[in-house]
């Protein structure tokens, strides 16, 4: 799984969702997220337009 502490998805029908501190995979099937409470969200392959993902340099950030 990835690890971002900021995903947005673009969906074909223009609309956004955002997500902070998550972790996701996103492969053949589609997108499925799963946030640092325990909730978990999946996308079908045909709903996912764009991915944006960002993660600070923890390293670096203090």
């Amino acid at each position: 799984m990835q690890r971002a502490d900021e995903l947005t998805v673009v969906h074909h029908d223009d609309t956004v969702s955002r997500f902070i501190d998550v972790t996701y995979t996103l492969d053949r099937q589609g997108l499925r997220v799963l946030t640092a409470a325990g909730d978990e969200q999946a996308f079908g392959r045909h709903d996912v337009l764009t991915t944006h993902a960002s993660l600070a340099h923890r390293e670096l950030a203090a």
